[in-house]
């Protein structure tokens, strides 16, 4: 998508200069598909625009800024399906097993994720950073609301610590997961099977025992002596 620079000098009212900024955001989606969030500088962006550089920074700050925006309109968008791709009840492995497999069919969303500490962090004003967590907060807290409505036994406190840990999990397993090709070359030696990552199984994997350790705790997070039965839940007594 290219956008003539002379339509964004005259874009005014605030349909206008939301459409321009919907338009850099389609335009920073679509390199993600062909390079890491690293490689994507503010210049080449612009040029995949149409625009000079100058222009685009009336819209977004920094590079930084756009893919703040950029991942917190796709996990808004993702939180939109996510009910429809989560069990309405079962185990709570199985609901952390969809989960998982959820979050792996959008990479897009979680190279962003992934790259927020490492990397989106690191050049951004403290009023974008802001105004980037507080949007980013709600979200969490939809996602907290909506992991309890699966697993009404998580307490309030315990499904937002759960929501937490699925962002550092993800955050940490994803680069793992998705190495550069010297290392995956290296790993189809036989020999290292065992430092290949599934995504979806390990995240899965690692969400089940985060749960199963969050259904031991009682409200003011000390450890319960409760027995969880083959479902994962705490048994009843």
């Amino acid at each position: 998508m290219r956008v003539d620079d002379q339509q964004f000098q005259r874009a005014r009212s605030p349909e206008q200069r939301e459409a321009r900024r919907r338009a850099i955001l389609e335009v920073a989606e679509q390199l993600l598909t062909e390079m890491p969030v690293s490689d994507i500088s503010l210049r080449e962006l612009a040029r995949r625009v149409g625009l000079s550089k100058t222009n685009v920074v009336r819209y977004f700050e920094t590079r930084e800024a756009v893919f703040f925006a950029l991942l917190n309109r796709t996990i808004g968008d993702w939180l939109t399906a996510l009910p429809r791709e989560l069990p309405a009840a079962g185990p709570p492995a199985e609901i952390m097993r969809a989960l998982a497999s959820s979050l792996a069919s959008r990479p897009r969303m979680c190279d962003l994720w992934s790259s927020l500490g490492t990397e989106l962090e690191r050049n951004i004003p403290a009023e974008a950073v802001r105004d980037f967590k507080l949007a980013h907060g709600d979200h969490q807290a939809s996602l907290a609301a909506l992991l309890r409505e699966r697993i009404p036994e998580l307490t309030e406190q315990s499904s937002r610590e759960l929501v937490a840990m699925t962002i550092l999990l993800l955050a940490g397993l994803w680069p793992f997961a998705n190495p550069s090709p010297s290392v995956v070359e290296a790993t189809e030696d036989p020999r290292l099977a065992g430092s290949r990552v599934d995504f979806a199984e390990r995240l899965g994997r690692s969400l089940t025992v985060t749960v199963a350790g969050l259904l031991t705790l009682d409200p003011a997070g000390r450890p319960q002596r409760r027995e969880l039965d083959p479902a994962g839940r705490p048994q009843r007594r």
